[in-house]
């Protein structure tokens, strides 16, 4: 499966390691295809830039050493042809999730995983790692 992450699931993964967050990477890396959008590398290089800065070097390795498909988020998108969401800036990424075919989003922000939509399926890291 192709599986997309939100940008606070490359923070437990990159900055808060745990059983669990290694436990994904592992079944990530061997049984399914990491889809990273731009979008998302951008948010998680300004959250580091404002809060772990002394970990920049770190975040671009990590990068460097993990297999993912990176796909680009269109700068110019029509909302509206996709569902409504609190957060207008969580959109795109939602919007990229639905464009690209992916089958699974992970993400802990209770504002996509109240949303009903079919595809992708959006779960919770534990979630995930329940069903798959």
């Amino acid at each position: 499966m192709r599986i997309m992450l939100d940008t606070n699931i490359f923070i437990s993964m990159i900055f808060f390691p745990s059983a669990q967050t290694r436990e994904l990477a592992r079944r990530l890396t061997e049984s399914h295809q990491i889809v990273v959008c731009d979008y998302v590398i951008e948010e998680l290089r300004l959250v580091t830039e404002r809060k772990f800065p002394a970990k920049r070097k770190f975040l671009d390795r990590f990068f460097m050493e993990l297999p993912f498909e990176l796909v680009y988020t269109p700068k110019e998108l029509d909302l509206n042809e996709f569902p409504e969401m609190r957060d207008v800036k969580d959109s795109p990424i939602l919007a990229t999730a639905i464009m690209e075919g992916i089958d699974v989003f992970l993400t802990g922000d209770k504002d996509f995983l109240v949303l009903d939509v079919e595809t992708p399926e959006i779960l919770t890291m534990k979630e995930f790692l329940e069903q798959y």
